[in-house]
């Protein structure tokens, strides 16, 4: 009985969330990939946690600019008591929409730890660049008189 009392947390939608899950079957909050986004030089990073999920479930697409992340995390052994079941289960995703900026043929995945990273680097067409400014002498022509 101690270990329960360790893990119980005062949480106002609980009732919420039993309510849903025994009338519609599911949960009444949505299944999510936390994530950490910001630019550093010419490149967008974002960071995805995925704790528990085995890589070889990972899969990324994008479609024109529409990166999506799709992973499973195994279902739970039914032969175990649960105290508490939290993570989500299954097959998620998430969808990240990118600006026409960024470079979506150079995207680089790194996934370690539990996390989950994106490398999008600005496309060259849309990185600040100098313009040169062309200019022409005028030649003057002597004039005899």
């Amino acid at each position: 009985m101690e270990v329960a009392t360790m893990l119980m947390r005062t949480d106002p939608f609980r009732d919420l969330d039993r309510f849903t899950q025994q009338v519609f079957g599911t949960s009444a909050r949505p299944a999510m990939m936390p994530m950490d986004a910001w630019r550093e030089g010419d490149e967008f990073y974002a960071e995805l946690d995925l704790p528990g999920v085995d890589p070889e479930s990972l899969d990324l697409d994008i479609e024109r600019n529409v990166v999506t992340v799709r992973a499973s995390r195994p279902p739970l052994d039914s032969d175990r008591s649960m105290i508490a079941a939290e993570r989500t289960r299954g097959v998620f995703s998430r969808q990240l929409i990118l600006g026409e900026s960024l470079d979506t043929d150079a995207i680089r995945a790194d996934y370690r730890d539990g996390v989950l990273r994106l490398a999008i680097p600005v496309a060259e067409k849309a990185k600040p660049r100098k313009i040169e400014i062309r200019h022409q002498h005028e030649r003057h022509q002597a004039i005899n008189v």
